[in-house]
């Protein structure tokens, strides 16, 4: 897989459950087991092109369910928008080239009620091809709270997602094991079937 430019304003990164809960474990905690596992690609780039604002949906999942079976206990679910395509044109990939224009703030992500589904599958962790894990008129950011506080991390800015199939592939998260850290640069690699 590529990555993203780590100079740019979003690279490749990790959100640790601690990043939204306390108590939950840093990125130096998360333990390879949880940071390997298989993936699970569930496509809702079709309706992200109709809608900057679209949230992947229970309803999504359970399409994909439908076509490939239930969502494997320890996957590694990975959401894919499509819009790393629009990567690096800040305006295209964020909604908004305007530093601090939080209002301005237009890319996909995940909704609640998916993360509810994700929770019962007891998933090891969530990525997005987008800047987040909730989307970006997010004020609340109940979808980081509601997975952190249930011990899964987020992985956000993953890059070349409409290579690697719905199931069958490996995935592995490498993050730079910052101490203490709610977040850190992640190297992300994905093995093909």
């Amino acid at each position: 897989m590529k990555f993203k430019n780590p100079a740019a304003i979003h690279s490749t990164h990790i959100d640790s459950p601690l990043h939204f809960a306390e108590g939950q474990p840093s990125v130096d905690q998360l333990t390879l087991r949880q940071l390997v596992g298989p993936a699970v690609v569930v496509d809702v780039a079709e309706a992200c092109a109709k809608d900057a604002d679209y949230r992947a949906s229970a309803q999504d999942l359970s399409q994909w369910e439908k076509k490939h079976g239930k969502i494997p206990s320890g996957s590694i679910v990975l959401i894919r928008t499509g819009w790393s395509a629009r990567w690096p044109d800040k305006k295209r990939y964020m909604g908004t080239d305007k530093p601090g224009d939080l209002a301005g703030l237009h890319f996909p992500g995940i909704g609640v009620d998916a993360a509810k589904v994700l929770l019962e599958r007891r998933i090891l962790g969530v990525g997005i091809d987008t800047a987040s894990i909730d989307y970006g008129q997010s004020k609340d950011f109940q979808v980081h709270r509601d997975l952190c506080g249930a011990g899964i991390y987020g992985l956000e800015n993953i890059a070349d997602l409409e290579k690697v199939p719905a199931t069958g592939a490996t995935l592995i998260a490498l993050p730079m094991k910052i101490a203490g850290g709610s977040g850190a640069p992640v190297r992300i690699i994905a093995i093909l079937p």
